[in-house]
C-alpha cells in the first residue's frame, strides 16, 4: 500500500511540473531600451585654449634729462595706474629758464620785425614809384625778420614741450611691470625707466585645428566668445573675436584667431579680474548644420550603430560621422527620421538578434541642440 501511494504521488508531481513548463516557456531575449531618431538643425560649438596677454606694452622712457623729484606710489611691479596719472617728475628749473629765454627771443624777433617793417615803409615812400631794387626796399631784411620770428616760435614750442615732459604721465590704464628709478636719481633723455602693460583691454590668441576650420562662420570678426577658467573659483567672461592672424603655424599646421577682452582687471566694473598669463578656455558658435543627428559616442562603434526593425530584431547600420563634439557624434548620413535606435546594447549584439523592449515605445527624441 505504501509503495502504491508513493508511486502515485511521484506521478502526480511529474505531471504537474511538466504542465507548468509547457504552460510558461522562458523568454531568453535580452532586454533593450530604444529611442526614436529625429534630425534637427545643430549649431557647432568650437572650443580652444589660449593665454591672456596685454593688448600692448610700453617701455617708459625719460623724455628729458634731469633729477627725479617724485614717483607715483603705484608705479611699482603689480601696481595699477590710471590714464593720465603722473608716473614720475623731473626737476623743472632748467626747463623753466629755457622757456623764459625762448619767450624773450620771440619778443626780440617781433621787435626786429616791427623795426624792419618801419624801415621798409620809409624806403618805399622815398622811392616814390621809382624803379629801385628789393635791397633798397629792405625786402631781404623783412624776410629775415619774419624767419627769426618763426625760429623763435619753434624754440618756444620746444621749451614748452620740454617743461611739460618733466611730468611723465601714464598713456593708459596700466599695470606696472618694472620700475628702475628712484628719487634723486639723474636720468638721461631717452633712457628706459620702467615697463607698463595696458589693462584697458587684453587679447587671447587661440589655435584653430584643421578639422575645426570648415565649421568656422564665413565672417568671424566681432563674433561673441565665452572665456572660461578652470578650478575651484572658476568664472566666465565675455569677449569678441577681432581678427584672424592670417598665417598657419608651420609646426602645428593650425591657424590663429585673436579674441579681445575689455577691462580684464575689472577697473570699471565689479567682474572678477582676468590676469595676464591666465590659461583659459575659449568657445564660440560656429556654422549651423542642417538636419543632423547627435548621438552619444557609446552608441557608435567603428561607425556602426544598431537599429530595431519591425520584427524587433537588431540590425547594424553604418553611419557617417560628421564631427565629434564633447561626448557626442554628429551623424550626417546613415540614419533616417523615425529609425528606432537601440540605446542599451546586449553584451554580444548580433545581426537579427531578437530583443524585447524594456518599456513601451515612446516618441523619445535623440538629444540635439537647436
Amino acid at each position: 500500500v505504501i509503495l502504491a501511494i508513493g508511486f502515485g504521488g511521484m506521478s502526480a508531481i511529474k505531471a504537474s511540473g511538466k504542465e507548468d513548463v509547457d504552460n510558461e516557456p522562458v523568454d531568453t531575449r535580452p532586454t533593450v531600451k530604444i529611442e526614436t531618431a529625429i534630425a534637427e538643425d545643430y549649431q557647432v560649438r568650437i572650443t580652444s585654449h589660449g593665454e591672456v596677454r596685454p593688448l600692448e606694452s610700453t617701455m617708459v622712457s625719460a623724455q628729458v634729462s634731469g633729477e627725479v623729484l617724485t614717483w607715483h606710489p603705484n608705479f611699482v611691479p603689480g601696481g595699477l595706474v590710471l590714464r593720465g596719472d603722473i608716473l614720475f617728475t623731473i626737476e623743472l628749473g632748467t626747463y623753466e629758464a629755457a622757456l623764459l629765454q625762448a619767450e624773450a627771443d620771440l619778443s626780440l624777433a617781433r621787435s626786429n620785425l616791427i623795426e624792419e617793417q618801419a624801415k621798409a615803409d620809409v624806403a618805399e615812400r622815398e622811392a616814390k614809384g621809382s624803379k629801385v631794387s628789393d635791397l633798397y626796399l629792405r625786402k631781404p631784411q623783412m624776410l629775415s625778420a619774419q624767419a627769426s620770428i618763426k625760429s623763435a616760435q619753434a624754440r618756444l614750442k620746444i621749451a614748452q614741450r620740454d617743461l611739460n615732459n618733466c611730468a611723465i604721465k601714464a598713456p593708459y590704464d596700466a599695470l606696472g611691470v618694472s620700475r628702475d628709478i628712484g628719487v634723486g636719481q639723474y636720468v638721461n633723455q631717452g633712457s628706459q625707466v620702467g615697463e607698463l602693460y595696458n589693462i584697458e583691454s587684453a587679447e587671447i590668441s587661440i589655435p584653430i585645428a584643421g578639422f575645426d576650420k570648415e565649421f568656422l562662420p564665413r565672417d568671424i570678426t566681432q563674433h561673441k566668445a565665452i572665456i572660461s577658467t578652470k578650478g575651484y573659483n572658476a568664472f566666465t567672461r565675455e569677449g569678441k573675436i577681432t581678427r584672424d592672424l592670417g598665417i598657419i603655424d608651420q609646426s602645428t599646421r593650425m591657424s590663429q584667431l585673436v579674441v579681445k577682452i575689455e577691462d580684464p582687471y575689472g577697473l570699471k566694473s565689479s567682474v572678477t579680474p582676468l590676469k595676464f598669463g591666465h590659461y583659459v578656455e575659449v568657445s564660440f558658435a560656429g556654422k549651423t548644420l542642417n538636419q543632423v543627428y547627435r548621438l552619444p559616442q557609446e552608441l557608435v562603434t567603428n561607425r556602426i550603430i544598431w537599429l530595431l526593425d519591425e520584427k524587433q530584431q537588431m540590425q547594424p547600420q553604418r553611419v557617417e560621422v560628421l564631427r565629434e563634439e564633447g561626448t557626442y557624434f554628429l551623424i550626417s548620413e546613415g540614419l533616417q527620421d523615425q529609425d528606432i535606435l537601440v540605446t542599451t546594447l546586449p553584451e554580444y549584439p548580433q545581426k537579427g538578434m531578437k530583443v524585447k523592449i524594456a518599456e513601451p515605445k515612446e516618441d523619445l527624441v535623440v538629444q540635439k541642440l537647436l
